[in-house]
């Protein structure tokens, strides 16, 4: 048996992290079992789906460093989902509701007043010939629920009915059908909520083994139902927790909190969001992991915690400085190129300004002081000025080497006889115009004997 997977978002938006932990968590289940992973788009909304959403989920997971072994539409397969209707019609497993939303409401309350659960008393099951035609009549068209297999005759009398799976992360699972309203899997308007095609997907691509957020758990006992009804052996499952903002929020696809799209806009490396995403919330420490290679040897689901896990967005600034200060000049080199680091002083370049940065897109601020000098002509006191001309005065003639800025400085101590920040601050603040930055030891040999005394006050 081939390990098979799949993530299945609507395209309704960007994904944003949480998103991303789902697909991140399934890729690298495949990764570790050398399995396939199925990209699908369950994409039966038509309305509120656009492609241009499916496009840039694909283009985000590459981004992130996952790579789909198929591509599948929801929106391309709904014969599948007529055959599954049609089976389940037979079976007489699937029957038609006239009920209103407004109607609904009223049952629920009526029976929550009689201390009852607020589940779906199957009146549509004893509606009379008479009463169909005359609800057809009247212009309504009926939705379809699922009959769950709650009951042992009467399916008005449901008793309980534990549904049993060990979760690959939460252990033994139970849920009780009889807790539960007999789920509609088809609208008024003929099409189909999640449920369905899901499991027929599901069956139909192969799926071994479904791993999604813990808000499906009790989805799971239902679809298990549904996956018997059809002849076919459920997948096994898989239910991880919720990423949640700092004040406990969930994320949305909608509201676009903290996408793929917008983290990697703001100079966020993949592989921090990678880091991130599937090590929050598990018995790991949150490190900055380098390639998906190593951040697979780190996951183990059974390690993920049951309870919700508060996102900071600030802990990936952390990460994506870590990934920066250790990044290799051969990873960073087209990107430089891109900002405008191209010549020979590149390589040396990066060396000296990696520890410093943020986010990569920040060396393009060191690389304009080292060709241009400070971005604003600092300002001195007459004291420095007069230490800076003489110390300007002392520079090494060349070539330089990479002890020029210690030849250097010991000749300004020596005849100054400053040490220290007064010796090094007025000399930092000439060079870059900034009070922290790079080593000058590292810069001095990038801006050369002509573009150091460019900057003489």
């Amino acid at each position: 048996m081939t390990v098979t997977v799949r993530f299945a978002p609507s395209p309704t938006g960007r994904i944003h992290i949480g998103n991303a932990r789902t697909a991140l968590f399934n890729w690298l289940f495949a990764q570790k079992n050398k399995g396939r992973f199925i990209q699908r788009f369950d994409d039966t909304d038509v309305a509120r789906s656009r492609q241009e959403y499916a496009d840039g989920t694909l283009y985000d997971l590459h981004w992130l460093g996952i790579f789909q072994d198929a591509t599948e539409y929801q929106s391309k397969r709904f014969d599948l989902y007529d055959a599954a209707v049609e089976k389940l019609k037979a079976a007489g497993l699937l029957y038609p509701c006239y009920e209103t939303p407004e109607e609904l409401d009223l049952r629920r309350k009526i029976r929550r007043t009689r201390g009852l659960p607020p589940v779906y008393g199957r009146e549509a099951l004893a509606l009379s010939p008479e009463q169909v035609a005359e609800f057809e009549a009247d212009g309504r068209k009926p939705h379809w629920r699922f009959l769950l297999p709650n009951f042992a005759s009467d399916p008005q009398e449901p008793q309980r009915t534990e549904i049993h799976w060990n979760d690959l992360v939460r252990g033994e699972e139970t849920v009780d059908l009889a807790s539960l309203s007999d789920p509609v899997l088809v609208r008024e308007d003929g099409t189909y909520l999640y449920t369905l095609p899901s499991v027929v997907d599901d069956i139909d691509m192969g799926i071994t083994h479904v791993i999604r957020g813990d808000d499906h758990v009790t989805n799971t006992g239902v679809q298990m139902a549904i996956f018997r009804a059809l002849g076919a052996e459920a997948p096994v499952f898989g239910h991880h927790n919720l990423l949640t903002t700092v004040s406990g929020e969930g994320l949305s696809k909608r509201t676009g909190a903290l996408s793929i799209e917008g983290l990697r806009d703001s100079g966020i490396e993949p592989m921090a969001v990678a880091s991130l995403a599937v090590l929050v919330g598990t018995s790991e420490n949150v490190q900055a992991i380098t390639t998906m290679a190593e951040l697979g040897e780190h996951f183990d689901l059974a390690a993920t915690s049951k309870s919700a896990s508060k996102f900071d967005p600030d802990e990936l600034l952390v990460l994506n400085r870590a990934l920066l200060h250790r990044m290799p000049f051969s990873e960073a080199r087209d990107r430089l190129f891109l900002l405008g680091v191209s010549d020979e002083r590149a390589e040396p370049f990066w060396m000296a300004v990696r520890g410093n940065l943020d986010r990569l897109g920040d060396a393009e601020a060191w690389w304009r002081i080292v060709v241009d000098g400070p971005k604003e002509k600092p300002e001195f006191s007459d004291e420095d000025i007069a230490f800076l001309r003489t110390a300007f005065d002392l520079l090494p003639e060349g070539p330089w080497g990479a002890s020029v800025w210690k030849d250097w400085t010991n000749a300004v101590k020596k005849a100054t006889e400053r040490k220290g920040k007064a010796l090094f601050m007025p000399l930092r603040l000439a060079l870059t115009g900034l009070e922290s930055g790079p080593e000058l030891a590292d810069l001095l040999p990038l801006l050369g004997r002509e573009g150091t005394l460019a900057r003489r006050p």
